[in-house]
Parts: C-alpha cells; structure tokens; sequence
C-alpha cells in the first residue's frame, strides 16, 4: 500500500523568519538519512517548506497551492490556544464544528488524497508543510483517533507516516513521529 509520510518544516530564526536557520538546515540534513525514497516530494509555496525538502535530500517535484481560505483558518485556529485539553483535541474541536478550521482541514485531506492517486504499492510521497496546519488535516483523516493521546503539535521536523488503500480510497494506520 503506498504510504504518505507529512513532515513540519525544519527550524528558523523566528516566528517572522521566511527561510531555514543553519541549524534548521543541519537538522533537516540528518532527518532525510532517515527516510525516503519518495516518488512525489510536496512542498507549500512557502521557501522554508521547499528548503526543508532540498536539505533533506530531496528535490521538490510539486508545489502545494496556498488553500483559499488560509487567512480565515489562521485567524480561527488561533481559538484553539484558549481551550481547555490536549492540544490535539483542541484542534479536533475546530475541525470538527464545521467553520474555516474545517473548511482549509478538509481540502488540505483532498490534496492529500489526489496525491496518493498516482501511486503504486509500496510508493512513497512526502508533504513538509507547516505546524498547526499538518495537525489539522491529520485529525480530518482521522477524526474517530483518540487524539488526546496524540501528544503536543508537531515541533520542526515532526509529523506522521499513514497508510492509504487505494482499493477504498482512504487513509489508515496514523504513526505519529517525533525527534
């Protein structure tokens, strides 16, 4: 079964910082001796998600187009800081009540999808995307997941390896993985 691995970008300097710090680089550098190899590697239009990608290893072969909702997303996912429980279940909560957190989730899932099409059994693809973003499309593949057992967001370079069954053209079988 073809398998999509998603990963967080890797370190900058600074919430504002548009590209990898050297640090950011050396650890990308030493995350992608662990992985691979992918027939499709995605990346958002966002430099630091390409550079991720290129300091791992591997060339970018698709930009991920920026969801039309993004700003609307942002400005709704930041609610989830305020709520009370895990921070996995609290972003469950904004995907699951149907405004722009699960509006961008769940076209995010589509591209996920629409990028497993073109694989074959046992092919790999890899997205580097962004925190809090890579969460939420991950609960709407998953959204009956005991998500509190999740553990806190994805810090750089982490993320999640899942299944896909092309036969029902679904996800399944999440494996969170941390630095």
């Amino acid at each position: 079964m073809p398998m999509l691995e998603i990963r967080r970008h890797s370190k900058r300097d600074g919430a504002e910082a548009v590209h990898l710090s050297q640090k950011g680089v050396e650890l990308a550098r030493w995350a992608g001796t662990l992985m691979g190899p992918f027939e499709i590697v995605a990346a958002s239009v966002a430099p630091r998600t390409r550079e991720t990608a290129i300091a791992m290893g591997f060339a970018v072969n698709l930009e991920l187009p920026t969801l039309k909702n993004v700003n609307e997303f942002m400005t709704e996912s930041q609610m989830a800081a305020h709520e009370v429980g895990a921070p996995f279940t609290r972003l469950a909560r904004l995907v699951n009540h149907h405004g722009a957190v699960h509006d961008y989730a769940s076209a995010m899932a589509v591209q996920w999808q629409q990028l497993m099409a073109s694989l074959g059994p046992g092919d790999a693809a890899l997205v580097i995307g962004h925190g809090g973003h890579l969460e939420c499309g991950l609960i709407t593949l998953f959204p009956d997941a005991d998500h509190d057992s999740w553990g806190p967001l994805f810090d750089y370079m982490e993320g999640a390896r899942v299944h896909y069954d092309s036969a029902a053209e679904r996800f399944h079988d999440v494996e969170l993985v941390r630095m």
